[in-house]
């Protein structure tokens, strides 16, 4: 069985992009592979070095990811501040990562123009971390998207630097885990192909959003004046409705508004007023044991506690190996 492990951001709540994104492939992958999945409450310092409530971020992703179905007795769900050996191995990584290839990370240039005032050592090292926290439990797959391909190639290259400099084989190279066509991609209602909260307000429909709030953000999505001959082309924004309305509608559903659309009798308003409720009727169960989860705090206590357990008996393993490797010593 491989060990794979994924980061999750500790700031922003869950939207249906995310959902059906990764999350859906994280509870797959759970009941298949070794899991470790973690709340990088470090790696959020290095944009917001003094969070306004920390604790409650990283508690909500909590709360939600337990909601969508990651199962705390099967995988290792853990808070990356609860275990220190991590921040051990990113000092130790350290001292072996120079700054020219940290200088040329693309996401380091890209944060330093986006937030000249706070060109921070934790952003500039922060792939030295994200290949602490792979490493640590030796994990052979990691799912990244796009932006983060390069910190996973560094990390491949800060495992073999540490083999090659004490002349052992002892790192695993991470490789990246391809999610292929499991993929699916949900667009936003701003018309823009992504949804995201980083993108424009009303984007991202978001798993603990009520009812009246879906309602609101659907009927304010962008469409356009309609089609004007049978079969025309849609327009992105368009396309959008339509991808969404295939992840929650009925099949019948779909097809009573691919006909209205193709012979130009379409009304955007009653497929919208459709769409919001197919929406709300597939989050309000998430969104009810978002509410259940966020009440138990001795049940978010106990989960805590217990992935912070098991990711220490890994971790502890490796910090003490490596600290052997490299020489440290008792007296």
């Amino acid at each position: 069985m491989e060990t794979v492990l994924s980061g999750i951001r500790s700031t922003g709540n869950l939207h249906l992009g995310n959902y059906f994104g990764a999350i859906r492939n994280f509870i797959r992958m759970q009941h298949e592979h070794n899991c470790y999945f973690f709340i990088a409450d470090y790696h959020s310092l290095t944009t917001h070095p003094t969070p306004e409530n920390l604790h409650n971020n990283v508690k909500q992703v909590l709360v939600e990811y337990l909601a969508a179905g990651l199962d705390p007795e099967i995988a290792t769900l853990y808070v990356q501040s609860d275990v220190p050996e991590v921040a051990e191995l990113y000092l130790l990584l350290n001292m072996n990562a120079y700054m020219g290839e940290l200088e040329r990370c693309t996401t380091f240039k890209d944060k330093a123009r986006s937030q000249p005032n706070n060109i921070n050592a934790g952003l500039l090292t922060y792939p030295v971390l994200m290949a602490a926290d792979i490493i640590i439990h030796k994990a052979t797959k990691v799912p990244v998207g796009k932006d983060q391909e390069q910190h996973l190639e560094m990390a491949r290259t800060f495992a073999n630097r540490f083999n090659r400099l004490y002349n052992v084989n002892y790192f695993i190279e991470p490789v990246a885990y391809n999610f292929g066509d499991d993929l699916i991609k949900i667009p936003g209602l701003d018309g823009s192909t992504k949804m995201g909260k980083s993108e424009s307000e009303g984007n991202a429909v978001f798993l603990a959003d009520e009812p009246e709030v879906i309602r609101k953000k659907v009927m304010r999505a962008v469409s356009d004046a309609g089609p004007q001959t049978p079969n025309q082309p849609k327009a992105q924004s368009i396309e959008n409705l339509f991808n969404i309305m295939k992840v929650v509608s009925t099949k019948d559903t779909i097809k009573h508004f691919e006909d209205a659309y193709n012979n130009c009798t379409i009304r955007y308003g009653d497929m919208k007023k459709q769409l919001a409720e197919d929406i709300i009727a597939f989050t309000t169960p998430l969104r009810e044991k978002i509410l259940e989860f966020a009440s138990d705090n001795e049940y978010l206590k106990k989960v805590a506690k217990m992935g912070a357990e098991k990711a220490r008996e890994s971790a502890s393993k490796t910090v003490r190996e490596v600290r052997e490797i490299i020489g440290f010593k008792p007296f």
